[in-house]
């Protein structure tokens, strides 16, 4: 069997006015949807950021994708991966890039992509599902997070294609239990990853409390992507201690290694063995070294995106449990096949110890291209099939009106900090710490 041809094509679905540290999400996000396509007329699809650049960069590597046996293409090209690690930790990390803009981990996206393709494919060829090529499943459910954020009115889109606002705006601790609880009763999670760094740190520690109170017994964690100074970080983590501690824990408080270290210092002389988690300080191998010599996160935030796929994570959950580590998994605005492409990563990794990321239950039905909608939660799980390969088609209709969407939104890349100016401060920069 030999791939043919690679479809890339750049799509764009609506995304809510959603806040963190970096600034205000864009009325659309976007994704990148691949297919590889045999000369046995079979195809793997593959989902991941979206941009021109993305798109060029799948387009440059066409001459060594076709004509490729996919059984042996992620090794064809693991010169994409394994080559020399650019600049610092800080350099590589995602602190001062939002997800998806970040150059130093193109080729990582462009290598995920292809590998979780060429696995959808051969999975369809063998008629098995894609974890079962990994060496076999460890769990058929895999656990997903409620990801609740602040947020402006609004739910996406722009224009005659405006969504509607299903969870309306939340710029308050009331209204934000209020998301969360119409979240848990759509889709039954039972963990809670708060996206912080947007309001004044009481205001979010009262919101984690009256989190708390309305959902007790539910692990919570608090990520306000390097908002806080190491003195803040300490701060909340003193305050927060009952809060986070029952199997939650503090993501990317501050930033960089050193900073995380010296949260994780104060809080340790306090006597607060709270957690520290990172998709930002660590975002791939090389970071992980550095970490654990300086102690500095304790919960790996892993993205089959931008860690190099499937068996990247496979492998990266076997040094954590090596170094006592935990592991999770990081999200981004995202559609049906990303889904199914970290629940089957999440199905081979035994030492997942807790529920993956997901922006998910963000995203509008109207704007799915997997055939029969949406990907459901079950009791906040996602449950692995014996469909082949991933478990879900594309509708090719669907994906056409996503083309088309991009074709005509101005957006062409991720910038949150234009839309804060936009929006709500023509003056407003990213600062970190800005408290």
């Amino acid at each position: 069997m030999k791939i043919v041809d690679l479809k890339v094509h750049s799509i764009a679905i609506a995304d809510p006015p959603l806040r963190s540290s970096y600034g205000l999400h864009q009325p659309y996000a976007l994704r990148t949807i691949i297919e590889l396509v045999s000369d046995e007329k079979i195809t793997g699809i593959a989902e991941t950021h979206g941009s021109d650049a993305i798109a060029k960069g799948f387009e440059a590597l066409k001459s060594r994708v076709i004509g490729a046996d996919p059984f042996r293409l992620a090794g064809l090209l693991i010169d994409l991966v394994e080559g020399d690690v650019q600049g610092s930790s800080l350099d590589r990390s995602q602190t001062f890039h939002v997800p998806g803009e970040n150059p130093l981990d193109m080729k990582q996206r462009l290598y995920s992509a292809l590998e979780i393709a060429a696995l959808d494919l051969c999975g369809r060829a063998l008629k098995k599902p894609v974890c079962d090529l990994l060496g076999g499943r460890v769990r058929d459910e895999v656990p997903f997070s409620a990801y609740p954020f602040y947020k402006h009115a609004g739910g996406g889109g722009e224009g005659a294609d405006a969504r509607p606002d299903e969870y309306g705006e939340a710029l308050a601790p009331e209204p934000l239990v209020r998301q969360v609880k119409r979240m848990i009763s759509l889709n039954g999670f039972k963990d809670i990853k708060f996206k912080t760094g947007v309001l004044d740190p009481e205001v979010e520690i009262e919101t984690v409390r009256q989190l708390h109170r309305a959902f007790p017994g539910l692990p919570i964690r608090m990520d306000p992507n390097c908002a806080w100074s190491v003195e803040t970080s300490l701060k909340v983590g003193k305050a927060l201690v009952q809060e986070l501690g029952n199997g939650g824990y503090l993501e990317d408080p501050t930033a960089g290694m050193d900073g995380m270290a010296a949260v994780r210092r104060g809080l340790l002389d306090a006597g607060i063995d709270t957690p520290l988690g990172s998709n930002v300080a660590v975002t791939c191998f090389p970071d992980l070294e550095e970490s654990v010599r300086k102690n500095a996160v304790q919960v790996v935030l892993c993205d089959v995106h931008y860690w190099g796929g499937l068996r990247a994570v496979q492998h990266l959950g076997k040094l954590c449990k090596t170094f006592g580590l935990g592991l999770s998994m990081h999200s981004n605005s995202h559609l049906g096949i990303s889904v199914m492409a970290m629940a089957h990563a999440a199905a081979v990794t035994p030492h997942l110890t807790y529920a993956c990321d997901t922006h998910y239950p963000w995203s509008d039905a109207k704007d799915e291209v997997v055939v029969g909608g949406k990907v459901k939660f079950v009791n906040g799980c996602v449950r692995i099939s014996e469909r082949p390969g991933l478990g879900v088609e594309i509708d090719p209709d669907q994906l056409a009106r996503g083309r088309e969407r991009y074709a005509k939104n101005p957006y062409r890349k991720r910038d949150d900090e234009a839309e804060m100016r936009k929006h709500v401060d023509p003056n407003w920069k990213r600062i970190l710490p800005r408290w």
